[in-house]
């Protein structure tokens, strides 16, 4: 039986299959804890290790190897761990990508933080391929004018895996003319509220789109809030078309996971759909019952299938039926619980 990917798409017509948490870390023991967690779990969700703000002033070539320690160590069991770099024009960018490229484990991806364009892109992927790196995956984060400007572009990068939005920066950048409270929640004049905020946010999503990369969508900062967090997170999926969100706190890692996974009666009608699209050789089909009856072709089949990947790639693939699990992803793919 032919995976319903490789007949409904084309090489390159999909984003990489990345999962839908990035949870951050700067400081050695919430590193550490952040791995351990992921060890436990499962690669559900991604654990970058952050060597621009979790290094001290000075202090960046030693926290490049502790990075480079930790990418080594037991603890990064399933391959999913990258790294955020210093920006490009920092003067000991090259030392630390070598660094964390000599681990004994590579990195999963690098993040390229605050790059002003295309040209800074260019540049940090040309290094980072010098080094030894021209198989590791690049993100990079939008949180400058510049970078912005050329979101497209950066997007149609070959290198370029992700894309990120950066809203502290990019609020930052507007030198007051943002207020502070679109760094925030979803309160009036917050993130999800400010035309120039929120203007960043769907360009970002729409390069990612046009260009087959995953858009990762920001921290939402009050880690505490929990009710909150799930808001922000089912906001950046359903409307904002993100696939990917940010985690600063071990507690919004599930809260993110549940709010980008289809919901259990979007994955059945997705496996109905496919199981019968696959059934009539992909030719178009009915659906439903009585007056509901839709019909269906490749395109909606393209939609339903990205459902059911969706699905895959986090707790609730648990919910898909082992034999289509086993026939669509292989013997290798049944998820690992998050709970």
């Amino acid at each position: 039986m032919n995976s319903p990917r490789a007949v409904l798409f084309g090489a390159g017509e999909l984003p990489p299959a990345l999962p839908v948490c990035d949870h951050y870390a700067g400081v050695e023991p919430r590193m550490t804890k952040s791995l351990q967690l992921q060890a436990a779990r499962g690669p559900i969700f991604d654990v970058t290790l952050d060597n621009e703000d979790g290094a001290p002033a000075g202090g960046e070539l030693e926290q490049a190897h502790l990075i480079a320690a930790l990418l080594g160590g037991a603890d990064n069991q399933h391959g999913r761990v990258g790294v955020r770099l210093l920006p490009v024009a920092h003067p000991r960018f090259e030392d630390v990508a070598r660094t964390v490229l000599a681990a004994d484990k590579p990195p999963a991806y690098l993040m390229l933080p605050k790059p002003d364009g295309l040209a800074d892109v260019q540049r940090a992927a040309q290094t980072v391929a010098a080094l030894g790196g021209a198989a590791v995956p690049l993100h990079a984060l939008i949180e400058t004018h510049g970078a912005l400007h050329a979101a497209f572009a950066i997007a149609a990068h070959p290198r370029i895996e992700s894309l990120s939005f950066g809203l502290m920066d990019f609020v930052s950048a507007h030198r007051g003319a943002i207020p502070l409270s679109a760094m925030g929640g979803d309160a009036h004049g917050g993130q999800f509220d400010h035309p120039l905020v929120l203007r960043a946010k769907l360009e970002v999503a729409a390069a990612c789109h046009a260009g087959n990369k995953v858009p990762s969508h920001c921290v939402f900062t009050e880690f505490k809030d929990s009710r909150g967090l799930q808001k922000a997170a089912e906001i950046a999926c359903r409307r904002l078309g993100y696939s990917r969100m940010w985690s600063i706190h071990p507690a919004q890692i599930e809260p993110i996971i549940e709010a980008f996974s289809p919901t259990v009666a979007e994955l059945d009608q997705a496996i109905e759909v496919i199981t019968a699209a696959q059934a009539a050789q992909w030719a178009p089909i009915s659906h439903g019952a009585g007056h509901r009856q839709v019909l269906h072709d490749r395109a909606s089949y393209r939609y339903f299938w990205q459902v059911i990947e969706r699905a895959h790639r986090t707790s609730l693939g648990l919910g898909i039926p082992s034999e289509l699990r086993l026939a669509w992803f292989g013997p290798a793919a049944a998820p690992t619980p998050s709970r």
